[in-house]
């Protein structure tokens, strides 16, 4: 925890943007292999790399209806309820995202419209190792169902006992999704991608995953199949002033770092007095925590920052773009005008990360990497194409036609120029 730079000049945001890094040409050597055996050989490749990857001999790929069933006798009551509450909450925000269609007229005679229609085959892949996400369910199987999606698979890990965890299979009960497949890894991305004698191909895989799950991802993306977004490891990034509350301020930070050793956290604050007493706060929170060595590791790549500009400060968070970005402060809403790069915005001291990953109802499926630069969260959206319509009537081309073919013949297009022309002709 020695990354504590004062006041650092623009020369240096570019190596303070950095995140931990990964020889993606050693993981593209271990990934391609491993796709091209599924896209070969189907279900026996992947119960072969269940077995070598996750110690387990599959016998059935699709979590049966029993086994379903039986997971929501294994989930507590209370944490039936708060799945639920996330549910309403995630479900309240995302139908909010439903386009409706809007004819224009742009010319007399001419109407344009744009139509939202589903992908019809999606994939959702649930991380379930040290960290078995339900929550990602709720977000990525929640606007699907809203985007009228016609068939959801769903890959997630089992242990070596072949059993997945019975919170995820409660989760998806609670969704009505039925197309279960107890594998992970590049395996489950695999047969996503190309499908099997078990799993049907889909058009679009969403969901996190580790650096090998996240390298098959864009390497499957290259051969033409869609998926959500370019992904790193998880990030924060907090920007606290005189006004922020230190132990809140570490608890966020610690919420990040314990996702993965390849996790970043950055702070960036008005005074060194706030880091200081942030970090203190930090020592005090982490011996606390079951995952210390987790969240620690990732703290030894995490940055401290002091910027007493506040332009300065929110410039060089928009450069950084993170992942999440928490304002800790109580002007937040009036600073958060400063920021143009950001998945998920988190404003003042009492709305923390926590609550945007699993119950405040928006979507904590994010661009990291600095990919917020360009790319937006899961949405709606994500699960829908956006089809144009234009309708012209016989005065609607009498209008428009003589300039479409003045513009063909400038662009040598003697053929799309004659397509006017024919109809104008008999007209």
């Amino acid at each position: 925890m020695e990354n504590v730079f004062v006041n650092p000049g623009k020369e240096q945001w570019i190596a303070l943007c950095k995140r931990p890094a990964f020889d993606y040409a050693a993981l593209e050597g271990i990934v391609l292999p491993v796709l091209a055996d599924v896209k070969a050989n189907g279900d026996e490749a992947v119960k072969k790399y269940a077995a070598q990857f996750d110690k387990v001999v599959l016998t059935e790929l699709l979590v049966s209806e029993a086994a379903i069933n039986e997971a929501a006798s294994l989930v507590h009551d209370d944490l039936k309820k708060a799945i639920q509450l996330a549910k309403n909450n995630i479900q309240l925000f995302h139908e909010s995202q439903k386009e409706v269609i809007q004819k224009i007229s742009t010319t007399d005679g001419v109407i344009c419209w744009r139509k939202s229609v589903a992908i019809q085959n999606v994939g959702l892949y649930i991380p379930g190792g040290t960290a078995p996400l339900f929550s990602t369910l709720l977000m990525l199987g929640i606007p699907a169902q809203i985007a009228g999606c016609n068939n959801i698979i769903m890959c997630t890990p089992s242990n070596s006992d072949g059993q997945v965890n019975p919170v995820i299979l409660y989760t998806a009960q609670l969704l009505g999704i039925k197309n279960i497949y107890k594998i992970g890894g590049v395996q489950a991305i695999a047969a996503m991608a190309h499908g099997t004698e078990s799993i049907v191909a889909v058009s679009k895989i969403f969901g996190p995953g580790n650096q090998y799950v996240t390298a098959a991802k864009q390497l499957v993306n290259r051969e033409g199949v869609a998926i959500d977004m370019p992904a790193g490891p998880s990030e924060l990034g907090v920007y606290a002033d005189e006004t922020a509350i230190p132990a809140y301020v570490a608890a966020d930070l610690l919420s990040q770092a314990e996702h993965g050793t390849d996790s970043q956290v950055l702070l960036v604050a008005s005074s060194m007095a706030i880091i200081d007493a942030v970090k203190e706060q930090i020592n005090i929170q982490l011996n606390e925590l079951p995952r210390k060595e987790i969240a620690a590791a990732a703290l030894k790549h995490s940055r401290f920052i002091v910027m007493e500009n506040s332009t300065d400060a929110f410039n060089f968070l928009n450069e950084y773009a993170a992942e999440h970005l928490i304002i800790a402060s109580e002007n937040a809403l009036e600073l958060s005008e400063k920021v143009i790069n950001a998945g998920s915005i988190f404003l003042g001291n009492y709305s923390p990360e926590s609550a945007g990953d699993y119950a405040s109802g928006t979507n904590h499926t994010l661009p990291t990497n600095g990919y917020a630069k360009a790319y937006s969260g899961v949405s709606v959206d994500s699960f829908v194409k956006k089809i144009t319509f234009q309708q012209l009537s016989k005065q609607g081309i009498i209008n428009i036609g003589p300039a479409v073919e003045l513009m063909a013949e400038a662009e040598g297009l003697q053929a799309h120029k004659n397509a006017i022309t024919i109809r104008i002709k008999q007209l």
